[in-house]
């Protein structure tokens, strides 16, 4: 499946991240949550894309930004882990819609966790069950497949892994039907493409396990469009090797990107690194950032 059609307009803003500037108004939160405003022949959808941890951060900083809750017409899910999905269920009583499109991985809810410092779990949180969301008004699209929410935006689905470099990014452990602790593949990472204007893609992550250049490989794949518009999101190399580190900037620079946005779980050094590569189309990403396409 590939993405069919293009976008006429997209505009993207950062409702949570870790990050906050200099005597901002907004809350930072581990996480991020964003809010896509898709424009097309006169039709417009709004998509949320994650909601952080809180839900009480998240709509102090809707309500700042003069987003209401109750314009939201879809959620995506980028995967399991709690500061991408806590609070969900608290987010749809806000948006006071039945029926909402809850877009994620058939494998969203299954037991996701570490083990350093210490056994804890890192997936749904049981506030955010299945039961829970659906008592809530959202009606859930499991699904490993791409998905077009409209024409020109759509779901990667699940990442081919090509790259002999990337990797998750943190040990993560699950454990199988049959009662075996595993390593956790994170097959459940999901970004979001939009096709501006048929003339480029943006590529919208959550913590990019999958990989970022994966990603890029698997959005081109899809779409068609090598012309990258811009990637925003988290890259997940906060705790990777520098060596890692700078394949993955080296393997970015190849492709034709106008802008990347990173931060949350990017890293300062893997920051540091594109900024050294991309120069001014590098941004770190912060709270309260506003993209027009």
């Amino acid at each position: 499946m590939s993405v069919s059609g293009y976008l006429d307009k997209l505009e993207v803003t950062v409702l949570a991240e870790d990050s906050v500037l200099y005597e901002s108004p907004f809350w930072g939160q581990h996480g991020v949550s964003f809010l896509l405003e898709a424009y097309k022949d006169g039709v417009k959808r709004n998509v949320l894309v994650d909601v952080a941890q809180s839900s009480e951060a998240l709509l102090h900083n809707m309500r700042l930004l003069g987003v209401n809750p109750s314009i939201i017409d879809a959620v995506i899910l980028t995967h399991c882990h709690y500061d991408h999905t806590q609070g969900l269920a608290e987010i749809l009583k806000a948006v006071g819609k039945r029926d909402l499109p809850v877009i994620a991985h058939p494998d969203i809810f299954r037991l996701n966790f570490v083990v350093e410092p210490y056994l804890r779990h890192v997936g749904v949180m049981s506030s955010d069950s299945r039961e829970r969301i659906e008592e809530s008004g959202g009606t859930l699209y499991l699904t490993r497949d791409p998905l077009q929410i409209m024409s020109g935006l759509m779901t990667t689905g699940e990442v081919k892994r090509q790259t002999d470099f990337e990797e998750v990014g943190i040990p993560l452990k699950t454990i199988t039907r049959d009662g075996r602790v595993v390593e956790d593949r994170m097959v459940d990472d999901t970004s979001v493409v939009a096709n501006i204007g048929n003339k480029g893609i943006v590529i919208i992550t959550g913590c990019s396990h999958a990989g970022i250049v994966n990603i890029v490989k698997h959005s081109i794949e899809l779409t068609g469009i090598k012309k990258i518009k811009a990637i925003i999101g988290g890259l997940h190399l906060i705790e990777a090797p520098t060596e890692r580190i700078k394949k993955t900037v080296e393997a970015l620079s190849k492709y034709d990107i106008d802008l990347i946005s990173a931060g949350h779980c990017t890293g300062f050094e893997a920051q540091v690194e594109l900024y050294k590569t991309f120069g001014k189309r590098f941004l770190p990403l912060h709270t309260g950032m506003k993209f027009t396409f």
